[in-house]
């Protein structure tokens, strides 16, 4: 399996896997099964828009938007965030 997302390719949190703001950690975690990864702010800001109805496309664009920040910048950050995730299985991707 591939970890890059094209530009096509919607990208959502696979049954089991959501982000819960975590009263005990102070912040937002991204819950899988047996697992609690506490996000930083970037990772709300990416996370927040995967819904599995946009494309990773226009999740980049409205980031760039967002952050002021070249869109070229922002894919190789988001892609290297989401391929990590993608392999361990906590993000799946709908052509």
């Amino acid at each position: 399996m591939r970890l890059e997302l094209s530009d096509t390719d919607r990208p959502y949190l696979p049954r089991g896997v959501r982000m819960h703001k975590d009263r005990v950690r102070g912040g937002v975690v991204l819950l899988a099964p047996e697992k609690a990864i506490l996000l930083d702010d970037i990772g709300v800001a990416i996370l927040s828009r995967i819904d599995g109805k946009r494309r990773f496309g226009e999740i980049i664009a409205d980031l760039a938007k967002t952050f002021k920040a070249p869109a070229e910048q922002i894919e190789t950050d988001v892609q290297q965030f989401l391929g990590g995730l993608r392999a361990r299985m906590y993000l799946g991707v709908t052509p």
